[in-house]
């Protein structure tokens, strides 16, 4: 049964949201560093990437690096400080509330949310894609595996509504099967990193270019840079779970651990891929799991595509409970119906998490099922949606790295008490990251326009062409930006109606 406390009439202090004050009073704190680490990781490892950008060569571990110093370290240093500052639920939703009001706060959220909800979709997907690649190894030896469009529309289903399943249990039950599983990943990128290294020992030369010439960065490979930075979005969502967190030090140690466990994964990962297989021709997902099949044979890869699978499986987990906060305290702050703002008997929000999967329900049977007999159609759907909602991602953590500096004047004071490093490194790693942010909207729409002068930006050209592509993810976005202004708008007249009839209801009573 669902149950929560929630005053509607309540006062609150100055630029205090409703939520800051119910959410500590109803939701149990369970998170510890351990813990924090491997929602991070969860959120921002994902080592497919390790496959995505092995066409660009032996520059792709420059732009990583690039990527590192440009936007995931500049990204922890404003996520630390804004965390230490207000470790409300909800992150960057409650910190655009104190930087630029209300409106912003909830739009600032939903930039955050639909592509986390989105994410699920995705990260399912890549279940079917590992599970395809898993079935064409020995013994199976499978010709295109689950080849009609209902049989990953099946199993995608399936992974929403079992990881639903577990975000609605008690929490520490939850996250305990999450960090069981992220040890084992960790020991799986490893294993991708000896493939390579084994390669070498084994007297096998590179698999590509390592002179120094192939390092070099041009206008052919720039667009690589947008999609590390695509790679490396998330750093703030641990933080939606603010108020669950049992020691406020889990905060620093999740973006220093967390972080270099993230540039290890994807150094390795990209080693891995690099030094065993061959560019030309790669599968921009499962090429690391080629690299342990080449090296280490084909019963390791399988291995190691189970535990990449089970990763998924409990990663769209970590999506599911992680962005259903968002959910949640907007529900608890009348900005949506107030029954998403309830918790269940085991103290986690369960209707935000059933709202999530019946929404990526939805989309999933529209894509997999509605259009089943027209596999293009099923496939632009798809990634139109993805792309704009990677924009939309983008476009949230630009108001991450704007929040702080408005931050330090609305608050000086409590900025001053909780200041990580001087503010010249906070202006420098918000000018970085908003910067970083711009330039992955602009490759996920364009590809490499910039350097180029052509529009390249399609994820898939013979399904939706560079021209139109823009044209589609960019409608997209604008419309899923105007959907959040409308339910805004519904929301504050119900609050209104909610705040004048508690008055009434007190006003009768006394």
């Amino acid at each position: 049964m669902a149950t929560t406390t929630t005053s509607v009439g309540a006062p609150t202090r100055s630029g205090e949201l409703l939520s800051e004050r119910i959410a500590p009073g109803i939701l149990p704190k369970v998170l510890g560093r351990f813990d924090m680490i491997a929602i991070f990781v969860a959120i921002v490892l994902f080592a497919v990437q390790g496959s995505v950008v092995q066409p660009a060569g032996a520059s792709a571990f420059v732009y990583w690096i690039l990527g590192f110093v440009t936007f995931l370290i500049p990204g922890a240093i404003v996520t630390g400080q804004l965390g230490l500052m207000f470790p409300g639920e909800g992150s960057i939703y409650v910190w655009t509330n104190k930087a630029l009001g209300s409106f912003w706060g909830f739009f600032a959220g939903f930039c955050a949310w639909w592509p986390g909800t989105l994410v699920m979709v995705a990260t399912a997907v890549l279940v079917v894609n590992l599970l395809q690649f898993f079935l064409t190894l020995p013994p199976f030896n499978v010709v295109n595996p689950l080849g009609a469009l209902w049989q990953p529309g099946i199993i995608i289903l399936a992974v929403i509504w079992f990881s639903s399943a577990l975000s609605i249990l008690r929490f520490r039950v939850t996250q305990n099967l999450v960090n069981g599983v992220f040890v084992i990943y960790g020991a799986a990128i490893l294993t991708v990193g000896l493939a390579g290294l084994a390669w070498l020992l084994g007297g096998h030369p590179a698999a590509n270019d390592f002179s120094r010439s192939a390092f070099g960065l041009n206008s052919g490979n720039a667009t690589f840079y947008g999609l590390v930075i695509l790679a490396l979005l998330g750093i703030e969502v641990p933080l939606n779970m603010g108020v669950e967190i049992r020691d406020r030090k889990a905060i620093t140690s999740y973006l220093v651990w967390g972080s270099i466990v993230v540039m290890v994964g994807y150094l390795v990962l990209t080693f891995g891929a690099m030094v065993t297989v061959p560019v030309k021709g790669v599968n921009s997902t499962t090429a690391i799991l080629t690299a342990v099949q080449t090296s280490l044979g084909a019963f390791l890869a399988g291995a190691v595509t189970l535990v990449m699978v089970a990763f998924f499986i409990f990663n769209t987990t970590v999506y599911n409970y992680s962005f259903a906060r968002l959910l949640f305290v907007s529900g608890l702050d009348r900005r949506l119906p107030a029954f998403i703002g309830r918790v269940n008997r085991n103290k986690v929000p369960q209707n935000a998490v059933l709202v999530q999967a019946v929404i990526t329900t939805i989309l999933t049977a529209v894509a997999y099922f509605l259009f089943n007999g027209n596999a293009n159609l099923s496939v632009g759907i798809y990634i139109a949606l993805q792309a704009a909602v990677t924009v939309i991602w983008c476009l949230s953590m630009v108001f991450l790295f704007t929040d702080v500096l408005i931050i330090r004047s609305k608050y000086p004071e409590e900025f001053k008490r909780e200041q990580l490093v001087p503010v010249g490194v906070f202006w420098a790693a918000s000018i970085a990251g908003a910067i970083a942010s711009a330039v992955g909207v602009l490759v996920t729409l364009t590809g490499g326009w910039i350097f180029t002068g052509q529009l390249q930006g399609s994820w898939n050209p013979s399904v939706i062409d560079n021209g139109p592509w823009i044209l589609i993810v960019g409608g997209v976005g604008i419309a899923s930006l105007a959907v959040a202004v409308v339910v805004y708008l519904l929301g504050l007249n119900t609050a209104r109606r909610a705040v004048a009839a508690a008055n009434a209801g007190a006003g009768v009573a006394n």
